[in-house]
């Protein structure tokens, strides 16, 4: 005669439990309400594409051609062109230029010369542990994006 019970072993419901913490470990990380990863980088993106802007006009006109930062708006403005260009606005900014190219408290630029020399800098955009360093030579005036962990 053959029994049988109805219901879960002990071990069946483990196993659920865990599967269960997995995903409730998982998921919260991909709905923050505090800005993605993914914002940070596409901003990184947009500066380091700003800059090579400003070199590339500097060269291109024969004269000086700027980027200059607000770290209060979140935003950065092309010498010649006023539209400013927005960030995420939970990231936290940060500006390292030459002390003659800090214009107050809250903006800052980076200068590029016609032979595509730079003053030089970095602009940092950081999120939570996740930062981006947008780093500009000031000898050659090259912009390379830095990720760090």
């Amino acid at each position: 005669m053959i029994v049988r019970h109805s219901g879960f072993t002990l071990l069946e419901l483990l196993v659920v439990l865990a599967l269960l913490a997995m995903t409730y470990a998982l998921i919260p990380p991909m709905f923050s309400l505090g800005g993605s990863t993914a914002e940070l980088k596409a901003g990184a993106r947009q500066v380091a594409a700003g800059l090579r802007k400003a070199r590339s006009q500097a060269i291109a006109s024969r004269s000086e051609s700027t980027l200059t930062l607000n770290v209060e708006s979140r935003s950065f403005v092309l010498s010649g062109d006023d539209t400013p260009r927005i960030l995420p606005r939970q990231a936290e900014i940060g500006v390292y230029t030459a002390q003659g190219e800090v214009l107050d408290a809250n903006n800052a630029a980076i200068r590029f010369y016609p032979d595509g020399s730079s003053t030089g800098g970095r602009v940092t955009l950081a999120m939570g542990e996740r930062k981006y360093l947008i780093d500009v030579d000031w000898l050659t005036g090259q912009t390379e994006i830095l990720d760090t962990p």
